[in-house]
């Protein structure tokens, strides 16, 4: 009887340390997808930072360093379209910090076309 148990414990104890190391396994794939994409979004990043680079004045680039840390996720549209710009030959560079200004106040009417009511 004490041979049985000692079988069914080995078993047991064979059997989570199969589970644990599927589960290592498994941690080990995500976390080296986890960096391949990591290095990707880098990668694009760096590549996108080097064409803005070319496309704007420094001046422009400052304006646009400060609002990136308000707005990071209008900064990637806006530099997504000042690429596409560039690409179609509608941009000259390098872009002044006061094209810079203009283009980005036509991109907020919302803002411009508001008004203050005074009672």
């Amino acid at each position: 009887m004490v041979a049985s148990q000692d079988d069914e414990l080995s078993a047991l104890r064979a059997k989570r340390l199969q589970e644990l190391q599927g589960q290592l396994q498994e941690q080990a794939v995500n976390q080296l997808k986890a960096e391949e994409q990591a290095q990707q979004d880098a990668m694009v990043s760096e590549q996108l930072n080097q064409a803005i680079r070319t496309i704007l004045s420094p001046d422009a680039r400052s304006r646009l360093a400060r609002i990136a840390i308000v707005e990071p996720q209008r900064v990637q549209s806006i530099k997504q379209q000042l690429i596409q710009l560039h690409a179609a030959g509608k941009l000259s560079t390098p872009m002044s910090d006061a094209s810079l200004k203009q283009m980005l106040a036509n991109q907020s009417k919302s803002r411009s076309n508001a008004s203050i009511r005074r009672i």
